[in-house]
């Protein structure tokens, strides 16, 4: 049986005012994406609100795989004022939505019932090929769906 990981990704923004979404629901019903960083520590796999953006280094890596459970779209990014003053010289990679639409401990992206981002031991392997030093991994409880 594979093994299942929850994964909690780098927060390094939050939803741009041009960002289209749903918000009667929770999480909201994102349609375009807009990430606004207010800071970087380099990860290639961030997070905003049950939303993940990946680096260009990233999406090719998943490109070449095998790995289910997800969909690539393009992504607005934006530097907050706090991010610029902080950051003046900083230039940041492109970036991409990955949007999960697998399900949580069946396919190797999912999302688990209280809406933590769900992998498998394969898509955390090859996570670890790039950066998520600041991602906080656990192994997933079936049974509480977390």
């Amino acid at each position: 049986m594979t093994e299942y990981y929850t994964i909690e990704p780098e927060v390094a923004g939050q939803f741009g005012e041009k960002t289209e979404m749903d918000r009667s629901v929770h999480p909201p019903d994102v349609t375009k994406l807009h990430y606004e960083f207010h800071g970087w520590l380099g990860d290639d796999l961030l997070t905003t609100v049950s939303n993940f953006v990946i680096s260009e280094e990233l999406k090719n890596t998943l490109s070449s795989s095998d790995l289910s459970g997800y969909e690539i779209d393009d992504v607005t990014i934006s530097k907050s004022p706090q991010f610029e003053e902080l950051h003046p010289d900083m230039e940041l990679p492109e970036f991409y939505w990955m949007q999960i639409v697998g399900d949580a401990g069946q396919d190797d992206f999912g999302i688990s019932d209280n809406n933590r981002l769900i992998i498998s031991r394969e898509a955390l392997d090859l996570l670890e090929t790039v950066s998520i030093e600041q991602a906080e991994v656990k192994e997933f409880d079936r049974e509480n769906n977390r």
